[in-house]
């Protein structure tokens, strides 16, 4: 056993997931038509049907089930997102859409690349919220957050000597990712995590540029 501080014992909460994978489905459901592969229903319709059993297996302690349907859940959105955003590319130089229409269209898909991305980091880091909990160990696996670079012995000063992240801290990564396109205050050490921030921060790029882009055409 290590030292107690380096210990937390709290369980991480999950609703904050939730919530985001709710947010992504709604998001789906107040896309332009021409943005949205398949039936604009159909994401939004996954994700509740989904999100059903992972629930169930949380609480009935089946971690491997449970893990594997979030990466599943994680891996319909960002695909879903690919979609859409290939569809903002190829429709763009039609000029067909309204200004603000297409501005609100690049925002909720900038708002959901940073939501899947937070999910994906919270869903994979030290082996996802179950084995975190099992584990209960100080701070993170795959990111350097400013709470593990304190001194341990000034953690108490900070209210961080029982820290470890949790699911906004994620989408703070995901957020700051996708505005300035490089590091952020934590840094990172997986590879995995550092090829999931190259695709967020590409996906993000690319929405941005387009915008930029068209707004320029229109001026």
């Amino acid at each position: 056993m290590g030292d107690r501080a380096e210990h937390v014992d709290k369980p991480e909460p999950r609703w904050q997931a939730l919530v985001a994978l709710v947010a992504v489905g709604g998001i789906y459901l107040a896309l332009p038509r021409h943005l949205v592969v398949g039936p604009t229903w159909l994401l939004p319709v996954i994700i509740v049907v989904l999100i059903v059993p992972t629930v169930v297996t949380h609480r009935m302690g089946r971690h491997s089930l449970n893990h594997t349907l979030g990466i599943v859940i994680s891996a319909i959105m960002t695909l879903a997102l690919i979609g859409s955003v290939t569809l903002l590319v190829t429709t763009l130089p039609s000029h067909n859409e309204a200004p603000l229409r297409l501005l609100g269209s690049g925002a909720a898909l900038w708002l959901t690349n940073v939501l899947v991305f937070a999910l994906w980091y919270w869903r994979l880091d030290g082996g996802g919220p179950n084995k975190r909990d099992l584990r209960r160990e100080f701070g993170s696996r795959s990111f350097v957050f400013p709470q593990m670079q304190i001194e341990k012995i000034e953690r108490g000063r900070f209210g961080c000597e029982r820290w470890r992240p949790g699911f906004v801290d994620y989408l703070f990564i995901a957020f700051t990712q996708s505005s300035t396109f490089g590091p952020t205050d934590a840094p990172v050490l997986a590879r995995w995590a550092k090829v999931l921030i190259i695709c967020q921060i590409f996906i993000s790029l690319s929405i941005v540029v387009l915008l930029i882009s068209r707004a320029v055409g229109i001026l």
